[in-house]
């Protein structure tokens, strides 16, 4: 790191001629417009399938309830001490197959799913409600995100700060005990956190919260599916507490409570991932476009997860540029433009848990460069 925390350029000769992944993405305006990406792209990619996508749907649900199934039926059979090993795997499997079921509301909230929004709607409303994430809630606030990406005055999540308006004990958190205490609290409570009390969300003028239908968040035609989505999360809970009235708390905990924590830290994780990295720019007013701020996203490399997560981690730049593209089309349209868009598109294959670590210390905040003719493309730093 340079003086006053700017980034340098890397060296981009790397082995093989590769640019390395830190390397910053272009922040001017591209040679290429959202239409001519689209026709680099195999028609069919747009074509959304009923079949196709409730095939999906059937496939995670399936693997849920086998996982239930075994974990209920056969780990109290076990001889005692295997079932400190048997339960935290049934934890992993459970909790990353319910993030695909995740993965799959969230493209319902797209439209994305099917050609009828009702359908569409109603698939999600019950799959996030199971989760218990507001579906339209998140919905609207999340389309709000794609309308507004890269933009440091109206995206609506993971927004970065500039250096000015930073909190107080930020700088004490700049070290390994910090970062791993704040990597903690994200991917344990930035969910819940975030839909309750907005935190890492945008800032609004009063109060906001994805449960309050007359929030700031939503506006007047939105509200009534705001208490639909509340309603769906009050018979969730409903089902829980006489589950655990049944069956007992811990029960409830073991079967439910820990998969979904890691739904959750996974849900923050590929996010925080997909928006935070040291090669992608941010925009104030000035300097921002729609198409510069779809760009401004990276695909990552989770292995087997890939497929488990339905390639959200490693199709998501074309997931914003279209966002109704089914998931299933999304790896075929990422091969399809990236000859397009070159230096504009980013893929970082770096291992999750050292870009996690990486990011976590490198991007603390955003400012422009000092020698920059204008001051409205902001790059992240961490000196304080």
């Amino acid at each position: 790191m340079g003086a006053g925390g700017r980034m340098p350029v890397p060296n981009t000769n790397l082995e093989g001629g590769k640019k390395s992944p830190v390397e910053r993405v272009p922040h001017t305006t591209p040679p290429f417009t959202l239409g001519q990406i689209k026709k680099a792209i195999p028609p069919h990619c747009f074509k959304r399938s009923l079949l196709r996508s409730f095939s999906y749907v059937v496939h995670d649900l399936f693997f849920a309830s086998l996982f239930y199934y075994v974990a209920t039926s056969y780990f109290h059979l076990l001889p005692h001490p295997l079932s400190y090993f048997a339960w935290p795997l049934y934890w992993i499997f459970q909790g990353c197959v319910s993030t695909g079921v995740w993965v799959i509301a969230h493209e319902c909230g797209h439209h994305a799913f099917s050609d009828h929004q009702w359908v569409d709607d109603i698939v999600g409303l019950v799959l996030h409600s199971a989760l218990l994430v507001p579906y339209f809630s998140w919905k609207y606030s999340h389309r709000r995100h794609h309308s507004n990406t890269g933009s440091i005055e109206r995206d609506e999540v993971f927004v970065p700060k500039p250096k000015s308006q930073m909190a107080w004990y930020s700088k004490y958190l700049n070290n390994p005990p910090g970062r791993v205490l704040s990597l903690l609290v994200t991917l344990t409570l930035g969910w819940p956190l975030y839909l309750a009390f907005n935190v890492s969300g945008r800032p609004y003028d009063r109060f906001a919260c994805h449960y309050d239908p007359y929030g700031p968040i939503y506006s007047d035609r939105e509200r009534l599916q705001i208490f639909i989505s509340d309603a769906g999360i009050f018979l969730m809970t409903f089902v829980l507490y006489q589950l655990a009235a049944a069956k007992g708390l811990a029960w409830v905990v073991c079967v439910y409570g820990v998969p979904l924590l890691i739904v959750n830290g996974f849900l923050v994780l590929i996010t925080y991932l997909q928006h935070t990295h040291p090669a992608l720019p941010h925009y104030d007013s000035s300097e921002w476009d729609w198409l510069r701020g779809a760009l401004s996203t990276v695909d990552r490399d989770y292995g087997v997860l890939n497929k488990v997560f339905h390639n959200i981690t490693d199709t998501h730049v074309v997931h914003h540029l279209f966002s109704t593209m089914p998931h299933y089309n999304a790896m075929e349209a990422t091969k399809a433009v990236k000859p397009l868009l070159g230096d504009y598109y980013r893929f970082d294959g770096t291992p999750i848990v050292e870009a996690m670590w990486r990011e976590a210390k490198e991007c603390l905040y955003v400012e422009p460069d000092d020698e920059a003719p204008n001051k409205g493309v902001f790059w992240y730093r961490n000196k304080f």
